[in-house]
């Protein structure tokens, strides 16, 4: 299991916000301090299963003296937020199509919000499950 810091944040009239460095973007809130913590780790999960599908490469946890250098993330609280499935490693390789297949899977890519990684993943999954049945 992989732990990421969180940063919980409190407004006067404002729930529980949690962000998190590695991941900037990622945004969660609860109405209470139990709730924000359990709302992290259900973004945190939800966001990182999404960068595996797509192919996208999953960050290090930062350590807590990475994270707090940042002079913008000592205004939170840090906590540490887990990853229930650690989603597998990714690796980088390298292939050899040809120009105009490759154009082709840029564009179709692109045009239904895919990376060119992501629509490859999806695209392996999807004939080995039909393979598979």
């Amino acid at each position: 299991m992989r732990h990421y810091i969180g940063l919980i944040h409190k407004d006067a009239d404002s729930d529980f916000g949690v962000s998190f460095p590695d991941f900037p973007g990622v945004v969660t809130a609860g109405t209470n301090l139990d709730d924000a913590r359990a709302m992290a780790e259900e973004a945190l999960t939800l966001h990182i299963e999404g960068l595996a599908e797509d192919g996208e490469a999953i960050p290090e946890p930062s350590t807590l003296e990475q994270v707090m250098s940042d002079p913008d993330n000592r205004s939170g609280v840090a906590i540490l937020v887990s990853v229930k499935n650690a989603p597998p490693k990714i690796v980088r390789v390298n292939v050899t199509l040809s120009g105009d297949i490759l154009e082709r899977i840029d564009k179709f890519a692109e045009a239904h919000g895919y990376t060119r990684s992501g629509f490859l993943t999806h695209a392996a999954k999807k004939l080995m499950e039909l393979e598979a049945a």
